[in-house]
């Protein structure tokens, strides 16, 4: 599959949904994927290493999953925070379907699926988890990162996990230096092949 397919607002290829068991918030559930977008086969190996690698997120407020795919991130947030609204972002059209009828045959009514776009820009965000699109170039990267990172609420945290060999640990300075000083960017954890890096803003 091309890289283009994924990162593409829709696809030219036929939908051919079907389902799989995955491990999500304790549990092992069924959900619906399709070809057109990432790891369609299976729960990606970074995305488990960020899932099982960060605290909790923020009990209530905004929750951010950024590249949402067939919503692994987004329905583990929910999972672990049903009184918050969890806004899962991403530009294929297919993903944000999936993810959206993902989260409602496992009844989680607090996830709000759409394109960038759709998100009220005056909200701010308590949690931000994401396994970034490298792979769309580091222009496209650094242009994402930093239209969504900012908007962390006071007090609020970003957790990303990065591939070592596509340049986790360039990422970490160029973010350093993108954001206000008094901001912290840190590696919090680290893989034979990932990283988990942590952005802070500090509370009000």
């Amino acid at each position: 599959m091309s890289q283009e397919h994924y990162f593409s607002t829709q696809q030219s290829t036929p939908e051919k949904r079907k389902t799989i068991q995955v491990s999500l918030g304790g549990a092992t559930r069924k959900v619906q994927t399709s070809g057109g977008i990432f790891s369609p086969d299976r729960l990606d190996k970074g995305t488990a290493i960020l899932l099982g690698g960060v605290p909790a997120p923020s009990p209530a407020g905004n929750l951010l999953d950024l590249g949402c795919g067939w919503g692994p991130v987004a329905l583990s947030m929910a999972i672990a925070s049903p009184d918050a609204t969890v806004h899962a972002v991403d530009v294929n059209e297919r993903s944000i379907a999936l993810t959206r009828d993902n989260a409602a045959s496992l009844r989680l009514g607090n996830v709000r699926a759409g394109m960038p776009e759709s998100v009220d820009p005056a909200i701010e965000f308590d949690t931000i988890w994401s396994n970034p699109p490298i792979r769309v170039g580091k222009e496209a990267l650094h242009e994402l990162l930093m239209l969504w990172l900012p908007r962390l609420a006071p007090g609020g945290n970003a957790w990303l996990v990065v591939q070592k060999n596509l340049g986790a640990d360039s990422l970490q300075k160029w973010i350093i230096g993108q954001l206000p000083s008094d901001w912290s960017v840190d590696r919090v954890s680290t893989d034979n092949a990932f990283r988990i890096l942590k952005v802070q803003r500090p509370g009000a």
